[in-house]
Order: C-alpha cells, then sequence, then structure tokens
C-alpha cells in the first residue's frame, strides 16, 4: 500500500525526536515510518478503526544507546532517565503509533534470518490471524556493531475496520 527507504535522495541525517538521544536509532525508526505513513495518509493520523499493526526488526536494537549505558555504568557514572525510556525498540514503536493514531499490536523483531523474511512472517500472521487489517513493518539496516545506517518501511495489508 506504501513503502518508503531513509536515506532516499537528497536526505541527511533524520531530524531528533524529542525523548530520544544518543543514536540515531530512533530518529530513523520516525523518519522512515512517517515518510511511509504520509505516502498512504498524508499527514495523518490514521483512519481510525484501520487496525494498523507496527513490526519493527533490528538485529541489533539500539546498541549505541546500550554501549552508551554499559560504559557509562563501567566507569560509576550516572545514567541519563532517557537511557532507561528508549532502551526497548517498543518505546519508539509505541511513539510511532502514538503519534499516527495506530491501533494495532507492537512486535518487536530479532531477525534469525534476513530481516525482511523475518518481518514478512510476522506481518502475515498478525493480517492472517486478524489481528490487525494492515502492518507497518519497519526493518532497519546496521553495521556489524550495531550502528544504524538505514531503513526500509512498508505498510501492507488490505484496508480498514476489523
Amino acid at each position: 500500500m506504501a513503502e518508503a527507504r531513509w536515506p532516499e535522495a537528497g536526505d541527511g541525517a533524520p531530524p531528533g525526536v524529542p525523548g530520544f538521544v544518543h543514536s540515531a536509532f530512533a530518529p530513523l525508526v520516525v523518519a522512515v515510518a512517517d515518510r511511509c505513513l504520509r505516502r498512504r495518509y498524508g499527514q495523518g493520523p490514521a483512519p481510525v478503526g484501520t487496525g494498523t499493526a507496527i513490526v519493527l526488526v533490528s538485529a541489533a536494537g539500539d546498541r549505541p544507546s546500550a554501549d552508551h549505558v554499559r560504559a557509562t555504568v563501567a566507569v560509576g557514572g550516572r545514567v541519563g532517565p532517557l537511557f532507561f525510556f528508549q532502551s526497548v525498540p517498543n518505546s519508539v514503536a509505541g511513539h510511532v503509533a502514538a503519534r499516527w493514531g495506530l491501533d494495532g499490536p507492537v512486535v518487536c523483531l530479532s531477525p534469525t534470518g534476513p530481516a525482511g523474511e523475518d518481518g514478512t512472517v510476522e506481518a502475515e500472521l498478525l493480517l492472517y490471524d486478524g489481528d490487525a487489517d494492515e502492518v507497518l513493518l519497519v526493518a532497519i539496516e546496521e553495521t556489524p556493531d550495531g550502528t544504524p545506517t538505514g531503513a526500509v518501511a512498508a505498510l501492507l495489508g488490505g484496508g480498514a475496520g476489523r
């Protein structure tokens, strides 16, 4: 129904997201999700009752933030409170859901195979089981050390009204 990438031609770094600090993980998820959803729904929110789930697929999650927390604790430093909030990928997926009025399940996966395959299988299960009418599938591309480098988003499914 819609798809997007980050970066696309002309993109720089994704804009920051209030409440998320230190790494590009959350801004990348929000930027690609917003781009995909705008292509389907304009400026939003999604129509009430659409039943849109989110499936976020990331091999490492927000590893730069996790590494920062680990290093801070190792030297006896104080970890900022925002790191507790953003320590799980569900927090940014929930941010996207709230921002767009998405009312379906939120699922975060660490793929065991190709990210697109694992994410698509989960999306198909949500659609088949009737848990969602649409699924926003977001896959984050990362370097071997977990640094986010890009993302792809696709809105899958058939439409509104569970």
